[in-house]
């Protein structure tokens, strides 16, 4: 049975929780509001793009090809799918792409040390490992995001206005979400250099300091994959609201 997605929160993001959590990022202060912020961040093209869209009540262009003439596939089968495609992307970065996801494998490098380590060195397996974790998710939620936006231009001008604004607003953030996301590497390895250095001074079991740093690793792609996700699951909401609105 597919267990219930949860609902997208804006303000709310897994991964700047994990980082403030763990003391890898200053909490954020109250401050300015979502629009004022989104304000500061658009240029003078992107703005009159978004106002476009926004004032546009028409229903946009039909999508080209024979996916806009396909019947609209159910809300239940769309939150398998999106179930589906998390469990996949979790399971990746836990155990290794599943077989038949059509995923790349991508091995955590091996437990072990040079002898001796060099601290300015010796993350770099790990941040080769978080990037092609981070490129994979990347794409595939990518695509995600767009199979859910045809579905949702398929119901109706106001469907297709939102799946329009969402489209938009992926266009406009989505050079910055790429920015930011690249700098989650650097407290991990900010976290993993003094760990590495402590041992160097105070030599014990690399098991005990190294493997809860590989988890780490781990839980902060998880806290990602949340993160990106949430603009597909806002999609899907939009697509299933009966579904996702039970307590």
């Amino acid at each position: 049975m597919t267990r219930a997605l949860p609902r997208a929160h804006i303000n709310s993001s897994s991964l700047v929780r994990f980082l403030t959590e763990n003391a890898m990022l200053d909490a954020a202060q109250a401050g300015e509001g979502v629009g004022q912020k989104l304000g500061d961040w658009l240029n003078f093209r992107q703005a009159i793009a978004l106002h476009g869209v926004l004032q546009n009540d028409a229903a946009p262009a039909p999508i080209p090809g024979h996916q806009q003439r396909a019947a609209p596939i159910s809300p239940q089968a769309l939150a398998a799918h999106v179930e589906k495609v998390r469990a996949q992307l979790t399971e990746s970065v836990l155990q290794g792409a599943p077989p038949g996801s059509g995923l790349a494998r991508i091995d955590m490098p091996p437990p072990e040390l040079d002898d001796p380590p060099e601290p300015k060195t010796a993350f770099e397996p790990y941040r080769r490992f978080l990037a092609a974790h981070q490129r994979q998710m990347e794409t595939t939620v990518r695509n995600l995001r767009a199979q859910l936006r045809l579905q949702l231009s398929k119901r109706g001008p106001a469907g297709a206005q939102l799946a329009a604004l969402d489209a938009a607003f992926e266009s406009i953030l989505g050079e910055r979400e790429a920015a930011l996301l690249a700098k989650v590497s650097k407290p991990l390895e900010k976290r993993f250099v003094q760990a590495l250095k402590a041992h160097l001074q105070a030599p014990e079991d690399p098991a005990r300091w190294l493997m809860p740093l590989r988890q780490t690793l781990r839980t902060a792609l998880l806290a990602e994959l949340d993160t990106r996700l949430q603009p597909s699951l806002g999609l899907l909401e939009a697509l299933t609201p009966e579904a996702l609105h039970t307590p």
